[in-house]
């Protein structure tokens, strides 16, 4: 199919976070006209996760190895359901679904990364393509197996300085005398959601409950002082880091969830700063589920004086899975999706996993 002589791809990106919110599904539809990509989500919808499913997702990291492959399997045939009831929604006919799974295991300085979502499950229900398992590769060639968005901020939003994403993690992408560089600055909901919960909410809608406590300093010192944002990329955060480093220091200071949501907010806000400041970014894109969080995006703009550009909704809350759709087609072209330069693997390479839908032999 071609518009206006460029030629158009309809993929549907598939993204479970580390926050647990639910299953984004974004309906991209993908233009090439010679050297430029653009972009354009059809439609795109979340679909939470019930109390048992986010019980299960929670818990993989401590279950055992039979646990964990029915996990994968289960929950890669929950992800095909979800697809399907997607597509007849709205008459999506994608030639490829592009998923990313849900995180259980990053730990690419062991040499692991593990996204549950089995995409032959996925393939089997929908008898569409699947690509999934986007990271292995990348570790496998010595690389973080992370950040993977930067391919797609390079191609699908070269009009902005810097992408700030503020999801489970943030993380951030821009240019530096012509190489892309990447990596994950710091936690943001994966802990803050947790905070949360201890005073009954599921996230902090606005950072309301942090605007109601105190920076606690002494805690504020202890976390900025972790190794990690002493670290150059390339570098990257995952749930081990944070359960073995960062909840240790959280735990040990004695004070209400509010004011431990409050230092959090300063922490998020002052790592960010400093990232920004030192590469003198100005024009930065922000997006993910943070990006709703009004406290915090106060406290960004005061600590790097950066101009904060919000995009269209479907963009703030459906970038992640735009951009594995996008990384999906790459695959599918055999085209590069994963920049070395970004993860520090020994070179670029096409990753991903590729499940073609059953076929029907004559028996």
């Amino acid at each position: 199919m071609s518009t206006n002589r460029r030629k158009a791809y309809d993929v549907l990106g598939i993204m479970s976070g580390t926050s647990l919110d639910g299953l984004d599904m974004a309906a991209c539809r993908f233009y090439k006209g010679g050297e430029e990509w653009s972009y354009k989500i059809e439609d795109a919808m979340t679909v939470p996760y019930n109390r048992e499913w986010r019980k299960r997702l929670e818990s993989a990291f401590f279950g055992d190895a039979h646990m964990l492959v029915q996990l994968h399997a289960e929950f890669g045939k929950l992800i095909g359901q979800q697809a399907n009831v997607f597509m007849q929604s709205n008459g999506f006919k994608p030639q490829l679904i592009a998923s990313h799974g849900h995180t259980v295991f990053h730990d690419p300085g062991k040499g692991i990364t593990h996204q549950i979502g089995s995409g032959a499950e996925i393939a089997a229900a929908t008898g569409i393509s699947v690509v999934c398992d986007f990271r292995t590769t990348d570790v496998a060639l010595g690389g973080q197996g992370a950040p993977l968005v930067p391919v797609g901020d390079t191609f699908l939003f070269r009009q902005y300085q810097a992408c700030l994403n503020l999801g489970g993690f943030s993380n951030i992408s821009f240019d530096r005398n012509g190489r892309r560089i990447a990596f994950d600055i710091c936690p943001v909901n994966i802990v803050m959601n947790d905070l949360a919960k201890q005073l009954g909410h599921h996230f902090d809608k606005d950072g309301l409950l942090a605007s109601q406590g105190n920076v606690v300093h002494s805690l504020l010192e202890s976390l900025n002082a972790l190794e990690y944002y002493y670290q150059p990329p390339p570098k990257s955060l995952g749930r081990e880091w944070v359960i073995s480093q960062f909840i240790p220091l959280l735990e040990s200071e004695v004070c209400s969830p509010h004011d431990k949501l409050r230092t959090m907010i300063e922490h998020i806000a002052g790592q960010i700063g400093q990232v920004l400041q030192h590469n003198h970014l100005q024009a930065v894109m922000i997006t993910g589920g943070g990006a709703h969080n009004l406290f915090l995006l106060e406290r960004i703009k005061l600590q790097s004086q950066a101009t904060i550009i919000m995009p269209d909704i479907s963009t703030i809350d459906y970038k992640e899975a735009l951009i594995f759709a996008f990384l999906g087609l790459l695959r599918s072209l055999g085209m590069i999706n994963c920049f070395s330069t970004v993860t520090g693997a020994k070179r670029y390479c096409s990753s991903g996993a590729v499940y073609l839908p059953p076929c029907n032999v004559a028996e």
